[in-house]
């Protein structure tokens, strides 16, 4: 851990940070496995693979098809998932009124994801975040995604930001690592979908939150 730069603006990692989308993301993998006369994998098995994305949780469903195969589950999984974005998915406990002191201290918030904006937009629209976001970026606005930096670059460019002022939370390794390169402070998110035994210290984070409100005592001026 380094010595704490209180930040002006919290930028944000979508699954497993900000919003819960374990529920309709595993919803669409158990849908998909029973097409295809599978046993879905428990719902413990698939909340660590949510912040890896669709393809893994293919993966995890699928352990060892052939790559053709592979892509065709991939898709069909996305197919699944499109039409039950937001049945679930909500904010994780305590986020609403840490957005609330944000909204009220004028700090801006912004969203970087590796989600492909066709998913991110919607999602994001459906729970009322768009207008309150300073700037999204989804896997799909860049050629890069993270654990490339220029994601979180862009999203700083993007609502007028000194990277080096800025506050990334993210609940998995390439989220510290492209929020390091970026010249962020960044902080681990303990409270998403980490695995059993996962140590997020090992990933080198400025800092850990147990819970969204401690994400306040990383902006200036605030506390959880």
């Amino acid at each position: 851990m380094t010595v704490r730069r209180p930040g002006r603006a919290l930028l944000l990692d979508l699954d497993g940070t900000l919003l819960d989308t374990a529920r309709d993301m595993g919803a669409a993998l158990t849908l998909l496995c029973a097409e295809e006369g599978k046993d879905a994998p428990s719902f413990e098995a698939i909340r660590p693979q949510v912040s890896h994305g669709g393809a893994a949780l293919v993966r995890l469903g699928f352990p060892g098809v052939p790559p053709d195969e592979f892509e065709r589950l991939r898709l069909r999984h996305l197919e699944l998932y499109r039409p039950r974005l937001a049945v679930h998915t909500r904010l994780f406990e305590g986020f609403a009124e840490v957005l609330a002191t944000l909204e009220a201290a004028r700090v801006p918030v912004g969203v970087v994801t590796n989600k492909p904006g066709w998913l991110t937009t919607p999602i994001l629209d459906a729970l009322g975040l768009s207008a309150r976001l300073a700037c999204v970026v989804a896997g799909d606005t860049l050629p890069e995604r993270k654990p490339h930096p220029a994601p979180l670059l862009h999203a700083a460019r993007l609502a007028g930001l000194d990277p080096t002022t800025c506050i990334y939370a993210g609940d998995a390794e390439r989220d510290i690592i492209a929020g390091r390169a970026a010249g962020m402070q960044t902080v681990a998110a303990r409270f998403g979908y980490l695995a059993p035994g996962e140590d997020p210290a090992a990933w080198r984070p400025d800092g850990i939150a147990d819970r969204p409100a401690d994400l306040l005592d990383w902006i200036d001026g605030l506390s959880g």
